[in-house]
């Protein structure tokens, strides 16, 4: 890079995942795997033609999608994320324009672009994700034109390693390889017959196994009303659960004010699927939610994340990223009010440690005894290697783009 010039963007790139279980879109694994095929309440849950495993309803049918920005001084910036095929459509056919030309210094700018353009079919949802994807590559390109981990452009590191806990089925499992804590998926609805009961007796069996100390989390999934969520927390209090999460749907704000309301001594916990800062503000607004839980592959990227964070630091709420690996890790190592990450147990059974994305990266961060040390974020940009035996689908090869 010459002195006082600084690279642009020069070509965007898109591509497809083939196969299963490697990619951003955690939900695309072959059958049998826990997060797909064990019960878990969802809002599909009353109907029961697609109950027994959740890709009967589709929550696999988006897949994954990257971004590639190429720079004019040869670098290139990476991110995956949610979104398959339409997801390279919206950027080649939209997105592109303003990304082409343009100094990948200018987060706040080309977010902003991105964002105002498409609010006529965006907001939330799929457009959203299709911007955090790109708005992590160009944070990936930053970094590496830059020679530095994104942790240190966004603030640098407030910790001296970044813990952990696990969601998985297997609490115990997460006890046994060093996580602070375990968090379940809720078994059964508000429709199932008798669930109550036995989602009080399937919880009450890992608190049995792990002891009484070690924190247990509830994550609900959008599947519960206002009735049923208090009266199962209530019947929990004995078992000590650390925090429930997700328990209403997303828009139900006055929801969550009625659970604060019902038990103050509870942490209520959300936000995996509310999307930028707007959706977050009247999250906040409510004072009913204790640790948001935006996911930095679909809430707008970082650059959306970092201004939810410091709204949420206003608040003293802690903001604990849903899932997605290093991109999250990177935000939470920089963040005072980040005191922990979370990962997803990508393993089939729950048993072990293994990487979120599968085999698309060489390299991607692996916790050991339940935590992420600072060296293995010292790479530039987000420090992620592409593996070359993960086969990806040129999108320009399979859509047809004007």
């Amino acid at each position: 890079m010459s002195a006082g010039v600084f690279p642009t963007i020069t070509a965007v790139k898109t591509y497809l995942v083939a196969g299963e279980g490697d990619g951003a879109d955690y939900h695309a694994q072959t059958r049998g795997h826990w997060i797909i095929d064990s019960p878990i309440a969802n809002p599909m849950s009353r109907y029961s033609e697609y109950k027994s495993s959740r890709v009967q309803w589709g929550i696999n049918v988006l897949g994954t999608f990257c971004v590639e920005l190429h720079a004019s001084d040869g670098t290139t910036g990476f991110a995956t994320g949610l979104g398959g095929p339409p997801a390279c459509w919206i950027v080649q056919q939209h997105f592109k324009r303003f990304l082409l030309g343009a100094d990948p210094r200018d987060t706040n700018m080309l977010w902003d672009q991105m964002y105002r353009s498409s609010l006529f079919y965006g907001r939330k949802g799929l457009p959203i994700a299709v911007i955090s994807c790109v708005d992590l590559a160009i944070w990936d390109l930053l970094g590496k034109i830059r020679g530095e981990p994104v942790y240190k452009l966004i603030g640098g590191r407030t910790k001296e390693y970044l813990s952990l806990y696990s969601t998985g089925p297997l609490p115990a499992e997460a006890k046994r390889l060093g996580f602070w804590g375990g968090k379940v998926p809720l078994p059964y609805g508000p429709d199932e017959v008798d669930g109550l009961r036995k989602n009080y007796e399937f919880l009450a069996e890992h608190r049995q196994k792990i002891g009484p100390d070690f924190p247990l989390m509830v994550d609900c999934y959008m599947s519960l009303t206002v009735q049923y969520a208090i009266e199962l927390a209530t019947k929990c209090l004995p078992l000590n659960i650390n925090w429930w999460e997700e328990v209403l749907h997303p828009d139900d704000e006055d929801g969550f004010k009625q659970l604060k309301a019902a038990l103050p001594q509870i942490k209520w916990t959300t936000g995996e699927h509310e999307y930028t800062r707007y959706g977050f503000r009247k999250l906040l607004e409510t004072r009913s939610i204790d640790i948001l839980q935006p996911d930095v592959t679909w809430v707008g990227g970082l650059t959306e994340l970092l201004k939810i964070s410091a709204h949420a630091a206003a608040y003293d709420i802690p903001v604990v990223p849903h899932a997605s690996s290093c991109y999250s890790y990177h935000f939470a190592l920089s963040q005072i009010n980040t005191p922990f990450a979370e990962i997803v147990c990508n393993a089939p059974d729950g048993k072990s440690v293994q990487p979120s994305f599968g085999k698309l990266f060489l390299n991607e961060p692996i916790p050991r005894d339940g935590r992420i040390e600072v060296s293995d974020l010292d790479g530039p940009g987000f420090g992620l290697k592409l593996n070359p035996d993960v086969r990806l689908i040129d999108a320009e090869k399979v859509l047809t783009l004007g």
